[in-house]
């Protein structure tokens, strides 16, 4: 989600000028007032948040930041796993409807409030729009009733069984807020995370602190967290080398300018890259040509030359880091092939081609060298398209929400649950970015909710895929892999199957 720097001054002079910077680097810290040095670190991000309100958020690349700062009843851990979090303990009745959660003892907000189970009946009541009539998302639609029988105890009770619900509980979706701050969960955002937040100034940073007084005991570690906006790659880059940044996302084609003097992480990023066509336009209401399109791009070139090869072919909108829940042999159904996408778009109507437009956010290079193989490769089979580059906060609001676009790219991030991962493509869903209708598809993905045998579900989420493949929903292109490279000092980061900068056990050490 590059431009070229060109070199200003001479090499001797940058040199010994990375190494005055370097000496200033954020890992280097300034004291605190008993003496003991401050352990702060500033971390590249593309693009600001869309929202520092979690309930109104939407784009991963806030969630990295803001996980921070919230926690939810539930927590999604490294091996996808889900822990509880503000709950300590949970029971599940055996009809599947009644979720029962016992709250952890001596939870503090940020703001010095404890955490009650008012708090919690004020986020939930919030997220399902009590009062407003305005339902923050749809996930709790199926919710009859909540309750707090007392202070240690909250219930939570279905309408009908639902086998994803435990994932809706994590402070992706349903970070638990203080009700004493309504009104200002977009100015001044409270949690009970390992930090709190400080500043935000737009288009720069956004500046955390540590709370000294998370449920953790003995976390976190860093005294002041500073995200910085950078949506050029090569700028961040350099902003690394300098000692400016401590950690940094680079390409596989920069690993050799970083692997020497900086530690790499390499992550396995669960996410669907995709190119997405707008299926209420034509043509691309037309399967046969969305399915022209998938024949024509050619998925191994751009793996090649965008990831340097650390990505992983797809087939559909679920990577192979779900495990048993992933279709396998989806990614061959559209090998490259020109001759059979000419005669699908002949067939469809369209044989000399037609003209289009892809439309991309700026803030990540990868968007942009994704979509100039596209275009090479689309010319092949007619199709003219041209390149339109956007800002951010207007893919989002344009494209994203307005759904005004003809054919556009992004990746879509993990989630914890199969059904999270896919659910975007039923007819109805408010993320459907594609406008995806399938009959089949959608009672799959009704059934499945209801479904408690596990391998059942695996059979059905395997026929999803198998759908959306067919249909052609978008172009599946890959998951790719994400490697940080980071300040040698830095210990404690740990790695994810969905985008979140965990700094809660992060330290500087000599």
């Amino acid at each position: 989600m590059q431009n070229v720097f060109k070199k200003l001054v001479p090499i001797t002079i940058f040199f010994a000028l990375f190494l005055v910077i370097s000496a200033c680097s954020t890992g280097d810290s300034d004291k605190n007032k008993d003496g003991s040095s401050s352990q702060e670190i500033n971390i590249r991000v593309n693009n600001d948040p869309d929202f520092l309100d979690p309930h109104m958020a939407e784009a991963s690349i806030t969630f990295q930041m803001l996980l921070n700062i919230f926690d939810g009843l539930m927590f999604g851990d490294t091996d996808g796993s889900l822990k509880p979090a503000l709950a300590e303990d949970y029971t599940i009745s055996d009809d599947g409807l009644t979720y029962t959660f016992t709250i952890r003892d001596n939870v503090k907000f940020h703001n010095g409030d404890p955490l009650t189970t008012d708090d919690i009946m004020y986020s939930f009541e919030r997220l399902m729009g009590k009062g407003s009539g305005k339902p923050l998302t749809s996930n709790f639609d199926n919710i009859a009733s909540l309750k707090a029988p007392d202070d240690k105890t909250f219930v939570i009770t279905l309408k009908k069984p639902n086998s994803a619900f435990l994932s809706y509980l994590t402070a992706q979706d349903s970070a638990i807020l203080p009700k004493s701050n309504d009104g200002k969960h977009s100015e001044e955002p409270i949690g009970t995370g390992p930090f709190k937040f400080k500043s935000y100034s737009p288009q720069n940073n956004l500046v955390l602190e540590k709370n000294k007084d998370y449920w953790k005991e003995g976390l976190p570690y860093l005294d002041k967290v500073t995200f910085t906006f950078q949506p050029d790659d090569q700028t961040a880059l350099m902003s690394l080398q300098a000692g400016e940044m401590d950690l940094v996302s680079v390409g596989a084609h920069r690993v050799p300018e970083v692997e020497n003097n900086f530690k790499l992480e390499y992550q396995n990023s669960n996410a669907t890259l995709l190119v997405g066509f707008n299926e209420a336009r034509e043509p691309f209401n037309d399967t046969r040509v969305r399915q022209a399109i998938n024949y024509a791009i050619n998925k191994d070139d751009i793996i090649e030359a965008v990831f340097s090869g650390y990505a992983t072919k797809i087939g559909s909108n679920m990577s192979p880091a779900m495990g048993a829940f992933y279709e396998e042999g989806l990614e061959k159904m559209y090998d490259h092939d020109v001759e059979k996408a000419k005669n699908l778009l002949s067939e469809a109507g369209y044989p000399d081609g037609f003209e289009t437009t892809i439309s991309i956010s700026s803030h990540a290079a990868m968007y942009t060298d994704v979509a100039q193989i596209v275009v090479e490769n689309l010319k092949e089979i007619g199709i003219k398209a041209k390149i339109e580059v956007v800002e951010w906060g207007i893919w989002l609001d344009r494209i994203y929400k307005g759904r005004d676009y003809d054919m556009t790219i992004i990746d879509f991030t993990g989630k914890l649950s199969p059904y999270e991962t896919i659910k975007r493509y039923q007819s109805e869903d408010s993320g459907n970015l594609v406008h995806f209708s399938n009959n089949e598809y959608d009672e799959l993905m009704k059934n499945v909710l209801l479904e408690t045998d596990e391998n059942r579900q695996i059979e059905m989420y395997h026929r999803a895929q198998e759908i959306l493949a067919e249909e052609a929903a978008a172009a599946f292109i890959a998951d790719y892999q994400i490697i940080w490279a980071m300040n040698p000092k830095m210990e404690g980061y740990k790695l994810y199957p969905y985008f979140f900068h965990d700094l809660s056990e992060v330290k500087l050490v000599d």
